[in-house]
């Protein structure tokens, strides 16, 4: 799925595979996107969705949109746009999503919102999808993604100035387990979800999955978030290097 809202097919076949190992594998090890398949001028690969036609598609965009592209609705073709998106618009998030799984969008505001994956009916290629998270002035959506409904999941949010960059800043970071958050109605403007200290003001980065939650660097060197889970809607603990990435 590319920020274009474009599925691109790719054959796990056509992936060169890591050799064993019993140290976790390197980032570093991987092969370069752009050598398997092609993406346009400003276009992002954004995440991997299977086309097994086993569940619907759910993707969330900058703008607060979400959709459900149906699970039959796969063409043969090698591209295909999933969503036609709004003029500045962009693709954050996607991942396969029955029924009974969970939406979750986190905002640059540090809002979270997250609800149930039914409340999104399933709509063809052509669809635009609807609202999914009511955003504040001058936010946008930093995360988007599906999660199973028994998975034991955490929130990771990474707090900074907004002429900040992931990966050239401290700032501050915390996480929680996702239960401590309230579910709430679609198209909601969801709860905080990360208290910024003086001299941040926006989310330079959100991930919510399976926990725990693992941070690197821009050189893809894993960096410690705190050992504790913090208050929900709490500030998070300094950090002493800068964050590029959560997982």
């Amino acid at each position: 799925m590319t920020s274009q809202g474009r599925i691109v097919r790719l054959s796990l076949l056509d992936v060169p595979s890591l050799a064993p190992t019993s140290e976790p594998p390197s980032l570093g090890g991987g092969t370069p996107l752009a050598e398997l398949v092609t993406l346009e001028r400003g276009e992002d690969a954004i995440a991997l969705v299977p086309l097994d036609g086993a569940a619907p598609i759910a993707l969330g965009t900058a703008l607060g949109v979400v959709k459900r592209v149906k699970a039959d609705d796969i063409p043969s073709k090698d591209a295909w746009e999933a969503i036609t998106l709004q003029d500045g618009d962009s693709v954050v998030g996607a991942g396969a999503a029955p029924d009974g799984d969970r939406l979750v969008f986190i905002t640059t505001d540090a809002s979270l919102l997250y609800f149930d994956a039914a409340l999104v009916r399933p709509q063809g290629r052509a669809g635009t999808g609807m609202a999914g998270i009511k955003l504040g002035q001058d936010s946008r959506v930093t995360f988007f993604g599906a999660l199973g409904a028994d998975l034991n999941a955490a929130v990771a949010t990474i707090a900074g100035p907004s002429d900040g960059l992931p990966g050239t800043a401290p700032g501050s970071a915390k996480w929680t387990p996702l239960a401590e958050y309230p579910t709430k109605g679609r198209a909601t403007g969801g709860v905080r979800a990360h208290r910024f200290l003086k001299g941040e003001d926006t989310l330079l980065l959100a991930w919510a999955g399976p926990s725990p939650a693992r941070a690197s660097s821009a050189a893809g060197q894993p960096i410690d978030l705190p050992a504790e889970p913090g208050r929900r809607d709490g500030s998070g603990a300094a950090l002493t290097v800068p964050v590029a990435g959560i997982g």
